[in-house]
């Protein structure tokens, strides 16, 4: 177990130093998670810790089953009940990440969602990046960061959408949370994220009201050259 737990904390550190890196966190916000299903842990950023003193030491292993802390005196993020919720409902999910980063924060407090009106679009999210529905007041009161998770996991359920298709979401008046295989995986799709985010903001800007999503085939076709069984994307494995 100390060894499985000492991977993971490497992991998730290189992880969250690479979103601090990448420009879309400022100070303490935002936070990237890891999880290790055969052990029973996920690990994550400890609570307002800077990213420029953050040690892999300092990464806080949390039971997946339970949500306590194993072998850490630091407090995890307090974003740890919303990745715990994700990890439970998405058995595919490796690492999650969370950010307050500007285009996609503004698109969520404005309630919209990132919408898929072309090829760039495609290569990495089948379809809309969904916004979710305003949390409650009794969802806020108590428990409000676990209802976070459960109220993401509720979109994707209601909206029939894969989170393996679509590793993102909005979370209204809130920010963007992002997830893939792995740790390394949701970062680079936070990225971009923030990248079609900025886009929609471009083609909203336009003024243009007609604007149309592309065909089904063609977001498929990109989709699926890069992420299907048969994709030609890349050098595949060698």
């Amino acid at each position: 177990m100390a060894r499985v737990a000492e991977a993971l904390r490497e992991e998730v550190h290189r992880a969250n130093i690479a979103l601090a890196r990448s420009g879309l966190v400022m100070g303490t916000f935002g936070n990237v998670s890891g999880v290790d299903r055969r052990a029973g842990l996920l690990a994550i950023k400890p609570s307002g810790v800077p990213y420029d003193t953050l040690r892999p030491e300092d990464i806080v292993p949390v039971s997946l089953a339970t949500g306590a802390v194993v072998d850490s005196d630091l407090r995890p993020s307090s974003d740890t009940p919303t990745h715990l919720e994700l990890y439970r409902a998405f058995p595919a999910c490796g690492g999650v990440v969370h950010t307050h980063s500007e285009s996609a924060t503004a698109i969520a407090q404005a309630g919209l969602p990132v919408r898929c009106l072309g090829t760039t679009h495609a290569d990495h999210f089948r379809g809309d990046v969904p916004v979710t529905r305003p949390l409650k007041k009794a969802e806020v009161a108590k428990d409000y960061e676990r209802n976070t998770g459960l109220v993401i996991v509720e979109t994707f359920r209601r909206k029939r959408i894969s989170p393996e298709e679509v590793a993102a979401v909005l979370v209204r008046s809130h920010g963007p949370f992002t997830w893939g295989k792995d740790a390394a995986e949701a970062v680079e799709h936070a990225r971009m994220l923030e990248f079609l985010a900025r886009m929609e903001l471009l083609v909203r800007a336009t003024g243009f009201a007609g604007v149309k999503r592309p065909a089904g085939f063609l977001v498929d076709k990109h989709y699926l050259r890069k992420h299907g069984r048969g994709a030609t994307y890349g050098q595949g494995k060698r």
